[in-house]
């Protein structure tokens, strides 16, 4: 099986992989904090705001599939491609669900 490649969005994935990049300075702070005894609030908060910050890249990363793969794929003649994104998206809905 061939695999996929995420579509050519170029703003998107530079934005992407700027937050990323930010994110991984930002985590690496936190275990910092962790190493240094830091108050747990306030290692707390600084978990909550690299949630949040995950969840921004989750939700640039999902719009540019909706907009790209999904909607190529709807607009297919092919049953099965149909099928399968719309697979994908039950168990990206079930997995978030879960979590």
């Amino acid at each position: 099986m061939a695999k996929r490649k995420a579509p050519n969005a170029p703003a998107t994935k530079k934005d992407a992989l700027a937050r990323l990049r930010s994110l991984e300075g930002h985590l690496r702070g936190v275990i910092d904090m962790v190493e240094a005894d830091t108050y747990c609030v306030d290692v707390l908060q600084q978990t909550k705001a690299i949630r949040s910050a995950l969840s921004k890249v989750e939700g640039m990363l999902l719009d540019r599939h909706l907009h790209h793969c999904v909607s190529t794929a709807i607009r297919s003649a092919d049953r099965v491609e149909r099928e399968r994104v719309i697979d994908e998206l039950l168990f990206v809905y079930e997995a978030n669900r879960r979590a």
